[in-house]
């Protein structure tokens, strides 16, 4: 797990008062936010949980094909009954209570990834937002940009999607609504030219983080993800380290369609983490587990809404909590 590292200020002081309810309203918005998937295990469970008996290979597969529903890839539902089954073998009697609870903590286990702080401690720190086209990606920067703000952070965007005129008017759009500055150059301009000017503004500017809005491009298309390589040495060239975090936006509703896209996106550019847009949407909520388990890329935010402030901070906890009945 990641810790998201708030700014220190006069406004916004981080007090131990404020910390519960924070904590109890974001694990309502998880219960809320998933509960599609929530209802979808429900249904492949049955009384699998609620009803105590004796776990037998028939339960497994009963719990098996459940999983699968929640859109939990097969090598991942095996990684976390081939242990249990084993027992089972062994001859050692399991209740269905106890299936549950080791359930739960190996999904903590696939969950919890360790990972540097967000955001980067760099200054200023260049991150790089990629993903397919449609799945909200510049929306996700916007929120991200707020919630960067509303910590007293201050973000710059950077518009280098050059190749929608769309894409740099609904960022210049977001940049007067949360009066946050923003880079851009004309539609058709070149995308590295945009990332070495907005970057260099970055320095001159005193900002805390760069927000690079990349093209949303189809990962099997060899020369947009060569374009992308190139993106990455030129931030390198401005700021030392950079790009400091590549996170790639994933539209939860795909499903299994994920996995290759991290796979693509990840012999491009180094994934530093996920950022899992309209999980509330979906009843897929399971894919995050298998992209953890596949991948080892630690999951950053969830988008659980389509309010400003609907991009939260993973928790795996409140994750498992919210999905398993």
């Amino acid at each position: 797990m990641f810790k998201w590292f708030k700014k220190e200020s006069p406004e916004s002081p981080d007090t131990e008062g404020n910390r519960p309810q924070q904590t109890k309203g974001l694990w309502s918005k998880f219960q809320k936010g998933l509960s599609r998937t929530r209802e979808r295990l429900k249904e492949g469970l049955g009384e699998l949980f609620v009803v105590e008996r004796i776990v037998d290979e028939a339960f497994f597969e009963e719990l098996e094909e459940a999983l699968i529903t929640a859109d939990i890839n097969i090598d991942t539902v095996r990684s976390l009954l081939n242990p249990l089954r084993l027992k089972v073998k062994d001859g050692q009697l399991l209740k269905s209570s106890e299936c549950k609870r080791y359930l739960r903590e190996e999904m903590l286990k696939m969950l919890s990834i360790p990972s540097p702080a967000f955001p980067p401690l760099a200054r200023p720190a260049a991150i790089f937002l990629v993903g397919v086209n449609g799945v909200g990606k510049t929306t996700t920067i916007a929120k991200l940009a707020y919630r960067l703000k509303s910590e007293g952070y201050k973000p710059l965007l950077v518009a280098a999607d050059t190749f929608r005129a769309a894409a740099i008017e609904q960022l210049e759009t977001w940049s007067r609504r949360l009066e946050v500055p923003i880079v851009k150059q004309t539609p058709g301009a070149d995308p590295s030219s945009v990332v070495f000017e907005g970057l260099k503004a970055a320095q001159k500017r005193g900002v805390d983080i760069a927000l690079v809005d990349t093209a949303g491009r189809l990962h099997t298309k060899y020369n947009l993800m060569e374009e992308l390589k190139k993106m990455a040495r030129v931030a390198g060239k401005v700021l030392e380290g950079a790009p400091h975090e590549n996170l790639l936006v994933i539209d939860a509703t795909t499903g299994q369609n994920a996995l290759r896209q991290v796979e693509l996106f990840g012999q491009a550019l180094p994934l530093t983490g996920l950022i899992i847009t309209k999980m509330d949407g979906t009843a897929k909520g399971g894919i995050t587990l298998t992209l953890a388990h596949l991948f080892k890329v630690p999951i950053r935010f969830v988008g659980l809404g389509e309010k400003i402030e609907d991009l939260d901070p993973f928790e795996a906890e409140a994750f498992v909590d919210a999905i398993l009945p």
